[in-house]
């Protein structure tokens, strides 16, 4: 089951305001993606282009509400990020920056992505997920990364469900059996100029995550040099 935000007090870190995040991801539709919101950004700190200064300040020049920076196993870019903003914007311009973190998982034999969200970044129970590389072992179990990522406070949600070996048709059930709270439902799979969902692809993870009661994200998966494309 996903985690039950009224047992987590409240965090007064705006990188960790899981209550709020909630509040967006219910609130998410194919408009909110990426000129309002992008939760799903890479930096040089895995394999993207874009210096994590450089990511933010495009953050606050593209007039996002908010953001999140999801490197490969690391929050090295999301710590950077966070501090330009501090240092170098005025709060009342400064976009909302959540942690964020892509893991790899195993699920129904073929490895996906999940999507973490507003977790403490120093929680003992994310550290092995944060070294740069993909666990092995239990750990690597998609329900190990989900419940790890629970007890750090944050949210998980499974990245681009129809990009795998098997379909979103399956993976989104089995993860939502296994407690993921949300579902990257607002994806362009084929890197459309302007970036746009994929229709198709978007309905089917609508459908799958409204019947299984999760929550629906939206991200450009930017690996480039502009958060408005993935490359």
């Amino acid at each position: 089951m996903a985690v039950d935000l009224a047992t987590i007090a409240p965090s007064t870190e705006p990188a960790q305001d899981v209550r709020k995040l909630r509040q967006v991801f219910a609130s998410t539709t194919a408009q909110s993606c990426p000129t309002h919101y992008n939760f799903h950004m890479h930096t040089i700190a895995s394999d993207g282009r874009l210096q994590p200064e450089q990511l933010a300040e495009q953050a606050v020049a593209n007039g996002l509400s908010g953001f999140a920076i999801t490197d490969h196993h690391s929050v090295a870019g999301f710590r950077s990020a966070q501090r330009w903003l501090e240092n170098y914007t005025s709060p009342a311009a400064r976009p909302h920056l959540w942690s964020g973190v892509e893991i790899n998982a195993g699920l129904l034999n073929c490895e996906v992505h999940i999507l973490c969200y507003g977790f403490a970044p120093d929680s003992d129970a994310m550290q092995p997920y944060l070294q740069g590389h993909s666990v092995t072992g239990d750990r690597y179990r998609t329900e190990a990364v989900v419940k790890a990522v629970h007890k750090a406070g944050g949210l998980a949600v499974l990245a681009h469900p129809s990009r795998y070996r098997q379909p979103a048709a399956l993976l989104i059930p089995e993860a939502a059996r296994l407690g993921i709270d949300g579902v990257e439902t607002y994806y362009a799979y084929d890197n459309p100029r302007p970036w746009r969902p994929s229709p198709k692809r978007t309905a089917l993870a609508r459908e799958l995550g409204d019947r299984f009661g999760l929550l629906h994200t939206c991200g450009t998966d930017t690996h480039g040099l502009s958060l408005l494309q993935r490359l």
